[in-house]
């Protein structure tokens, strides 16, 4: 096939994925499906271009990776896959589409807790999983998970699907620490006490806080700082506190974002040093800067804002754990009808 038949069908066949298609091979150039956000992730890698020489095609997507992978199979041009939550990195472990990297950099940089057990993903940004209370109608300063289900919650609790990846990491985090007979029996009590049927974003939640619909949430961190800077948003943000939950036992359970080596990786060597620089202190604070989210390398200080919030304690439970439990957690929100 003439090289600009083959640049045009592989553009083609990829168009079918995604808006923007990967560009044709080239010698210095890697291959990414990003479920994270264009205006994210795209500052990252323009600086990782302008010191490597090294040109970054994305594809960005918002489900269907790992399937994706599978069908295109050794042919895949992809070589990284950049996720939102552990939830992705799960599925694309089930789906056999990785393959293990072997590099001092990434286990300088990346605890072994946010690391799969075979070197095949690694996390890149941390996130809690906290509870948003009002400051009108609630003096609680320290709560757990586990309170979320007591009676005095009654009619009092927002939340997003059950269903929703972040929920499900951290049912999954409560699989791993209490059984499922007990997680059961908090998941029921926790959907008691909602005070609506799940639905919308974790913004949504904190908006029906200030609007009277409830008195407590659950919702990742980041968003805290995201409503913060939002001139739409920003009188939701002022009428919570941020709570990090179970800070008198195991600590607040932490979801990450990550990325992965496909199997079938045609730029190998240029992927790792993409999956190196990503773990580095540049990034690390642009990614902190850009979306309040915690850096994953140890040293390197979150943005002012997210500073502000205050240290907490975290769960040590290892983040493979939890998307082991992934199933489980799915299961348990159908068989209780938590969104129902």
């Amino acid at each position: 096939m003439p090289k600009k038949t083959a640049s045009v069908f592989k553009a083609a066949l990829l168009s079918t994925f995604c808006l923007t298609p990967l560009a044709a091979q080239a010698a210095e150039e890697v291959n990414v499906y990003s479920y994270r956000q264009e205006f994210l992730i795209q500052p990252l890698l323009d600086t990782f271009t302008s010191q490597t020489n090294i040109k970054v095609n994305v594809v960005f997507a918002k489900e269907g990776v790992a399937e994706r992978l599978k069908r295109e199979g050794a042919n895949s041009p992809a070589d990284l896959v950049l996720s939102t939550d552990i939830g992705q990195l799960q599925e694309l472990t089930d789906a056999k589409v990785l393959q293990p990297v072997k590099s001092d950099v990434l286990n300088a940089n990346i605890p072994e807790q946010y690391q799969a057990q075979d070197d095949s993903w690694f996390g890149l940004t941390a996130r809690a999983r906290v509870i948003y209370a009002s400051k009108e109608r609630t003096e609680v300063k320290s709560i757990s998970y586990e309170d979320l289900a007591k009676p005095e919650w009654k009619g009092r609790i927002c939340t997003r699907s059950g269903k929703h990846p972040y929920n499900i990491a951290l049912f999954a985090s409560m699989i791993a620490h209490h059984g499922e007979a007990k997680t059961e029996e908090w998941l029921r009590g926790l959907k008691e006490n909602l005070a609506r049927k799940p639905q919308g974003n974790d913004r949504a939640q904190v908006k029906a806080i200030k609007d009277g619909i409830c008195d407590v949430s659950l919702g990742n961190s980041y968003y805290y700082g995201l409503m913060l800077t939002d001139e739409n948003q920003i009188e939701w943000a002022r009428a919570v506190n941020l709570i990090f939950p179970n800070q008198n036992d195991r600590g607040s359970h932490v979801n990450i974002s990550g990325v992965a080596l496909t199997k079938s990786s045609p730029n190998k060597a240029n992927a790792i040093k993409l999956m190196e620089f990503l773990t580095e202190k540049l990034a690390q604070k642009m990614y902190s800067e850009n979306n309040y989210e915690y850096p994953i390398k140890p040293g390197v200080e979150p943005s002012g804002l997210v500073l502000s919030w205050g240290e907490f304690k975290r769960d040590e439970l290892p983040l493979y754990k939890a998307g082991e439990l992934r199933e489980k957690a799915v299961k348990m929100v159908d068989k209780v009808d938590f969104d129902g």
